[in-house]
């Protein structure tokens, strides 16, 4: 029997710095999937890995794979199995579904309702497809996360408001502003919240985005994926005047713009604002600098409170998501029983039948003599007794709903009438049917 695991860690179970250890994203998941193959530990396996999670999706024979999953992320990111273990996480068949159905529509996420993540898991899937690793079972899975995924986003309101600093920022600015096209945005420093804040930004179709950090070249880098342009640290006088909004997240011990230094860049300006949005820890702005004439400051703390705001208006949504993840749940289970029971009772009652045919054979001397009427009520008399044998086996099976009953259940069947030789004369193509 066919078990859907899904193992991993995530922001939920493990701490950053071990999830930076194991982050499959850094030599590709193409490079995971196909030394994960290589084990043969799961027929069927997709890699997930975001900033927050790295996971495997497998579709195995065993239930042993689960712990061969967990020592695979181990030991492919060489990382002691003893230290990662206590922040692995298993779920099984259903249980599988409802993580994967979560984290595509945004439920499992550190910022609940974030957008992102539903496009990941598309990708994710994609190039587990676009190398032949995945089948019946993930194809089905992951077309019911990607239902999942939308029908929270159009059924729900909780992907509507700023949940986030970065996107809180640009709200902020919206309100000030009115419509962002046609600004010039300068942000400071080159690390996670300044490429999200960038990202936010050039979907605002702003005029300029610059980027400058005291590493130049990592401010290329990040100008070059936001299809902006980068500046040296000593042209950031320059680049402060040009701008209209300044985003600041470099991560520095001391600010990097004081009062004075903001005072001066005001003077030629005359009455042009500057929105300054200070998101870094420690703050980069100066605080005082905010008391400057049209110079609009506001840091991390400040946009925590809108974020908080949209978070507390999204609690009511949250339950209407969790009824659609449970409903596709459901949906995806009652198929995936299928594929156990089905083919199970069919293999078995092509054993019954088999042992049929085999005694009337067996009789057929005794049986030659009786006329034609009476040998095929003899047939008919035989059908209905195995008919009836198999009935109360039939409907007892299908009415269990217990995922873990209906696999025990359908391997002791499996076992006790040796149905693995029924089921390999029968067509291969069966499980594809039956699933259908």
């Amino acid at each position: 029997m066919v078990r859907l695991l899904a193992v991993g860690v995530s922001h939920r179970t493990a701490p950053v710095e071990l999830r930076e250890c194991v982050d499959f994203a850094k030599d590709g998941v193409d490079a995971a999937l196909a030394a994960l193959a290589e084990r043969a530990v799961a027929r069927e396996i997709v890699v997930l890995s975001t900033c927050n999670r790295a996971e495997i999706y497998g579709v195995a024979e065993t239930d042993t794979a689960a712990d061969a999953l967990g020592r695979f992320i181990s030991e492919y990111h060489q990382v002691a199995h003893e230290t990662l273990r206590p922040h692995l996480f298993v779920h099984r068949g259903a249980e599988a579904a409802t993580h994967l159905f979560r984290v595509a529509a945004g439920l499992d996420s550190l910022v609940v309702g974030e957008p992102q993540i539903l496009g990941q898991v598309k990708d994710a899937y994609a190039a587990a497809s676009a190398l032949k690793h995945t089948g019946a079972l993930t194809n089905r899975l992951f077309s019911s996360a990607f239902t999942v995924g939308k029908r929270v986003r159009s059924e729900t309101g909780l992907g509507e408001g700023a949940v986030s600093v970065s996107y809180a920022a640009i709200s902020l600015a919206k309100k000030i502003f009115g419509d962002l096209t046609g600004l010039d945005v300068l942000i400071l420093g080159a690390g996670e919240m300044a490429e999200l804040t960038g990202v936010h930004l050039r979907a605002q179709h702003v005029k300029q985005l610059t980027i400058a950090s005291r590493t130049l070249s990592t401010a290329q880098t990040l100008a070059k994926a936001l299809n902006g342009r980068a500046v040296a640290w000593s042209s950031l006088s320059d680049a402060l005047s040009a701008a209209d909004i300044v985003v600041t997240a470099t991560g520095a011990a001391e600010p990097v713009l004081t009062r004075a230094r903001l005072e001066e860049v005001m003077r030629p300006r005359r009455s042009r604002p500057l929105f300054v949005i200070d998101i870094a820890v420690p703050r980069d702005v100066e605080a005082s600098a905010g008391d400057l004439d049209q110079v609009f400051l506001y840091n991390i703390d400040d946009l925590r409170t809108i974020v908080q705001e949209n978070l507390a208006r999204r609690t009511a949504e949250l339950q209407r998501a969790d009824d659609i993840v449970r409903e596709e749940v459901e949906r995806f289970s009652a198929w995936m029983q299928s594929r156990e029971v089905v083919p199970t009772l069919v293999a078995l009652r092509q054993r019954f039948e088999s042992i049929r045919q085999s005694e009337l054979h067996r009789l057929e001397s005794k049986l030659a003599g009786l006329p034609p009427e009476a040998r095929a009520r003899v047939d008919e008399i035989t059908h209905l007794i195995v008919e009836k044998l198999l009935l109360t086996p039939t409907e007892q099976l299908k009415a269990l709903s217990d995922e873990s009953t209906v696999i025990a259940y359908a391997d002791a069947l499996n076992r006790l009438f040796s149905l693995v030789d029924e089921k390999s004369k029968s067509d291969g193509s069966q499980p594809q049917n039956v699933s259908s």
